[in-house]
Parts: structure tokens; C-alpha cells; sequence
């Protein structure tokens, strides 16, 4: 199996892009990822992508941005694990170029959503839920992760406010983050006035619904000194790639409050790169809602069970902590465009380990994980990746 790295990067802010179709801005992404590596072309094109069918009455999304790119002719497929989509074409792009079936790759990933009703947006994110058994019984996505949240509360005696520190802390981040949708800092006071939209989940507990794109070149490391760049010299490695799953529908599992697919998916991962979690500079998780923050870090072993929140209370999340977490807003401040989501993660952690995060650098970041999640902890896909 060859090595992997990325050689190229690309995105758009993060918001409401009300002139750019789907295809525009898939197209500013990958062009801005091909202009970082200094390439005409590529083997294949993978796609992250949940919602093009229902929302942008638009299928074969991949096969129209190749062609609308200029790509013509090149393998182009579209990965959909919901929320987990972006992360889903990574694993694609990783595979075809460890395995040699492909020397150059072009990953992306892109949502377009701002343009459809609310209610509209909210049925397409329901689906990432069981059909049959949750969505038709009327429970949005929004109100699965407030069920969790409340159980999590009651059974682990968690205050209120216990999980205010993870929005707080992505705020943060977001101010500094040129691409990020929410570029301003909330104060605790501020997150225990949000609006309920769920019983106790708040707005401030919730990512928002955006537009985005983000876009990944990916080559073996032994061709990507004869490729252009700035990345050609020393590339970031893919070390660790791993997709885990659980039941989609959250009541069939033995205990709701354990994501057993990030503990597996960070173990696998881990595994692979011939590492150990400590190993770890930062960790970019899918803080699509404050509750999957506390539960995630208690399933990737940071934390003992029910004490997940109490790293955010205390400052371990930072940049300056010992697990630092949406390093440049995450989902919460950054925004989560679905689809996109897992590949500005990839494009955030390759600047991180490039020491280009600017004003939200982790101190001496060398490796990496990034997570994305599909569901309500369905499908969990990890990726490690090293300077």
C-alpha cells in the first residue's frame, strides 16, 4: 500500500452564498486545490455530498463539477454518508491512491442549502435518521440530539450550563477564521439566554445551516516532489483512514450514551498510523451539537464516562490544553455545509500542521485527527494526519 499526503488545498467561506449555485462553488474549491498544487488535471474526482437530490434537484453531482471544472472524461463518483459525506470521500481518495489505481486525486466536498425552505432542509436532514422507525414518528435530527443531551444530563448529574464551554471555546476559534460563518465570541451568559429549540438544546448548542466547499489534491509521497506547489516538499500524510458503523436508529443501541463507532473508528485509525492517542496534537471532531462533543471525547478515551463536558469547563479543549477541538470553530462556529464538512476539516489540520492557523495555532503540531459523523454516531469516519 503506497503512502498518501495532500498536496493541494481549497475553500470558500462558510455562509450564505445566495449568487453561487452548487456547482459554483464546488468549482471555486477544487480550482483554488488545483492552482495549491499546480496541476491541470487528475486522475478522479470524489464528491461529499448529502443533499444535492432533494434540495438542488441535482443528481450526478460528481459528473456535472467535472464537467463544469473542465474535467471531462475523468472518473467522477459522489460519496454520500450524511453528515459524514465529506469524510466519506477522503476514504475514497485515500483508497484509490494507496492502492495504485489512481497517482492523482481530487477530493471535494460541497452543500448548497441556504436557497430551500426550513422545513424543506429539515426533512433532508431527518433522513439521516431511521426512516421507519424515528423520522416517521415525527422527530427531527435537531430533537434526537436534544433526547441525547437531556439523558446525558439527568444521568450524569450535569448542570445546565455544563456544556456552554464547548460553544464558547468554538467561538473563539471562529473570530480568527477568515472561512468561518460565525466570526464573533459568545459569553456564557450569552448561551444560557439562547433560544430553546429542543428541550435543552439551544441554538447555541447547534451548528448552523450554510453553504460551503472545501477541496483536497491527494497524490502517493514518492510523486508529489515531481508535482508543483508549495506542498511538494513536505506534504502532510493521510497515516490513518478508518470508517466505523452503529445501528442508525439511536434506540437500537445497548447504551445510547456511548458512541461505539468513534471508539472504534479512532482505535482502527490510531491502529493503522502505528500511534497511540496521546500521540495526538489536536483533534478536529464533528461538534455538529454540543452533546456529541462531551460523548466523542468520552468514546476516543479522553474522558470516563459522563465527565466529557468537564474537559471544555476547564480549559483542556483549548489551544493551549492538552485535547484542543474545533481549532478553527469546528462545526459550531465554522459552520457545517454537510457534505463539506469532513474536508474543511482536512483542510484545517493541514494548516495546522503546516503551522499556517494563524492566531488559532496549536503549539508544535506535528499529527492530527479529524472525525466526521454520519447520524447520530452511525457512521464514523477518522482520518490521522502527520506533518
Amino acid at each position: 500500500m503506497r503512502d498518501v499526503c495532500i498536496v493541494g488545498t481549497g475553500q470558500v467561506p462558510v455562509g450564505e452564498h445566495w449568487e453561487r449555485s452548487i456547482r459554483h462553488l464546488a468549482h471555486d474549491a477544487i480550482s483554488a486545490a488545483m492552482a495549491d498544487a499546480q496541476i491541470e488535471s487528475a486522475d478522479a474526482l470524489y464528491v461529499g455530498n448529502m443533499s444535492s437530490g432533494p434540495l438542488s434537484q441535482q443528481e450526478n453531482l460528481a459528473a456535472l463539477i467535472a464537467d463544469f471544472c473542465g474535467l471531462q472524461g475523468l472518473e467522477a463518483i459522489k460519496a454520500e454518508a450524511a453528515c459524514a459525506s465529506g469524510g466519506a470521500a477522503l476514504r475514497m481518495g485515500f483508497m484509490a491512491i494507496a492502492s495504485g489505481i489512481h497517482d492523482v486525486v481530487l477530493v471535494a466536498g460541497v452543500e448548497k442549502m441556504m436557497d430551500a425552505m426550513g422545513s424543506d432542509v429539515t426533512a433532508v436532514l431527518g433522513m439521516a435518521a431511521d426512516a421507519e422507525y424515528e423520522a416517521i414518528q415525527g422527530v427531527s435530527f435537531t430533537a434526537l440530539n436534544a433526547l441525547l443531551m437531556q439523558r446525558y444530563m439527568y444521568e450524569y448529574d450535569v448542570p445546565d450550563d455544563g456544556l456552554a464551554c464547548f460553544s464558547v471555546n468554538a467561538h473563539e476559534r471562529g473570530v480568527h477564521n477568515p472561512f468561518a460563518m460565525f466570526q464573533h465570541e459568545i459569553s456564557p451568559v450569552e448561551y444560557a439566554a439562547a433560544r430553546m429549540i429542543s428541550s435543552p438544546l439551544t441554538m447555541l448548542d447547534s451548528s448552523p445551516v450554510c453553504d460551503g466547499a472545501a477541496a483536497l489534491v491527494l497524490t502517493s509521497v514518492n510523486m508529489a516532489p515531481s508535482l508543483g506547489g508549495r506542498h511538494r516538499s513536505d506534504p502532510v500524510r493521510i497515516l490513518g483512514s478508518s470508517i466505523s458503523t452503529d445501528t442508525l436508529a439511536v434506540h437500537d443501541r445497548k447504551d445510547p450514551m456511548y458512541l461505539a463507532a468513534v471508539a472504534m473508528s479512532t482505535r482502527k485509525a490510531l491502529e493503522q498510523a502505528g500511534m497511540e492517542r496521546e500521540c495526538l496534537d489536536f483533534c478536529e471532531l464533528h461538534d455538529a451539537f454540543s452533546i456529541l462533543s462531551a460523548l466523542s471525547l468520552e468514546a476516543m478515551g479522553y474522558a470516563a464516562r459522563g465527565t466529557g463536558w468537564r474537559l471544555a469547563e476547564t480549559g483542556r479543549i483549548s489551544l493551549d490544553g492538552d485535547v484542543p477541538i474545533s481549532t478553527q470553530g469546528g462545526l459550531k462556529s465554522r459552520g457545517h455545509p454537510i457534505g463539506a464538512t469532513g474536508i474543511y476539516q482536512a483542510v484545517e489540520a493541514v494548516n495546522q500542521l503546516q503551522g499556517l492557523g494563524g492566531r488559532n495555532q496549536v503549539p508544535n503540531a506535528s499529527v492530527g485527527l479529524i472525525q466526521n459523523i454520519g447520524g447520530s454516531g452511525a457512521s464514523v469516519i477518522s482520518h490521522i494526519l502527520a506533518s
